[in-house]
């Protein structure tokens, strides 16, 4: 007698028996078994879509790691807060709601509706001579982005990506993914916004100094507390508590995926629940993707942030979705199957 299938098993054969070839829909079908998994069920769904872009200021960012003036934070978050961005035309096109978050901009915003406030303080201190935040503040991020997910889950939301804004934050995950990856600093620093080779160089001799200043870490969270912006921590609160509400968790890119190595090793539970929407053409992103083994959906060149690569991934993520309720099986439609070599 054969024993009954388990959950995964019921899975992958209903994906297989899909009227197609084994595997001719690609990451679609790793896609649409993931989904289902966490949501133990076959016939997943995706509810009330929702990105979650959180804005913060760097202590640092005034000292030569940008290209852009640290006023640029908050003139984009009001940027974001007038429908003008990229990351408002993506998710209007898709369907997808967006809420903007103040967690530690260095200006006082006006009440909106489209914006949510759990700032910190006007941003973090300077990594470059003392730790970027306290044990208490990141404890506070954690904290104000579990209950934001909170608030989203009781809006039904089951699929949820994260994005941010802060200039310098380029230098802060490079931080953040040196000392996690075990990588030299040089080979986790981009350009960020812009910056010339002159700049870039500059950006790379700082960053080393504050490696040299800080020294070794005891965990994960000490290096987020030090290098990390107040954004960058809630992000990486925010997709724990995604987790424990059981949603789908878009990965956006560079930036994102430091929060996400941060996460990872705090709640490992997340490895199962994060989709990688894209690869970042930040330098260093596919290193750190090749680091936690995983593969992202798209290639586009994107290095926006703002939560975009989610935004514009998510269409694949609902056609995975589609795929597996929606297709016919073989023995649905009358059609023969593949005989066994």
């Amino acid at each position: 007698m054969q024993s009954p299938l388990s959950f995964e098993q019921q899975i992958q054969h209903k994906i297989d028996t899909k009227t197609k070839p084994l595997g001719a829909l690609g990451m679609l079908e790793s896609v649409a078994f993931q989904v289902a998994k966490i949501q133990q069920t076959l016939t997943p769904s995706l509810k009330q879509p929702t990105i979650l872009t959180f804005a913060g200021d760097h202590g640092a960012a005034n000292a030569g790691v940008s290209a852009y003036p640290q006023e640029v934070t908050f003139q984009m978050v009001m940027n974001f807060l007038n429908g003008g961005a990229a990351i408002n035309v993506f998710c209007q096109q898709n369907e997808i709601a967006l809420k903007v978050v103040d967690a530690g901009v260095n200006f006082d915003f006006e009440a909106s509706p489209a914006l949510i406030n759990a700032k910190i303080a006007a941003g973090t201190a300077n990594y470059l001579t003392e730790p970027a935040m306290s044990a208490d503040q990141l404890q506070e991020c954690f904290d104000k982005a579990s209950a934001i997910v909170a608030d989203v889950a009781a809006t039904g939301c089951n699929v949820i990506g994260f994005g941010e804004m802060g200039i310098g934050n380029t230098a802060s995950a490079s931080l953040i993914m040196s000392e996690l990856c075990e990588l030299p600093i040089e080979r986790c620093v981009g350009r960020g916004t812009g910056l010339d080779d002159a700049g870039l160089q500059r950006k790379v001799e700082l960053l080393a100094e504050a490696k040299a200043l800080h020294g070794k870490f005891k965990n994960p969270s000490q290096v987020l507390s030090t290098y990390g912006g107040f954004e960058i921590a809630q992000i990486c609160g925010a997709m724990m508590a995604a987790q424990q509400h059981g949603m789908v968790v878009m990965v956006d890119g560079f930036i994102a995926t430091a929060a996400y190595l941060v996460a990872v090793e705090l709640n490992p539970a997340l490895r199962e629940h994060a989709i990688f929407c894209h690869v970042s053409d930040e330098n260093g992103h596919r290193l750190m993707l090749d680091h936690l083994k995983v593969k992202p959906l798209v290639n586009l060149g994107m290095r926006l942030g703002e939560g975009t690569g989610c935004a514009v991934a998510y269409p694949l993520i609902k056609s995975a979705v589609a795929f597996l309720n929606g297709m016919a099986s073989f023995e649905s439609a009358g059609v023969s199957e593949a005989e066994s070599a």
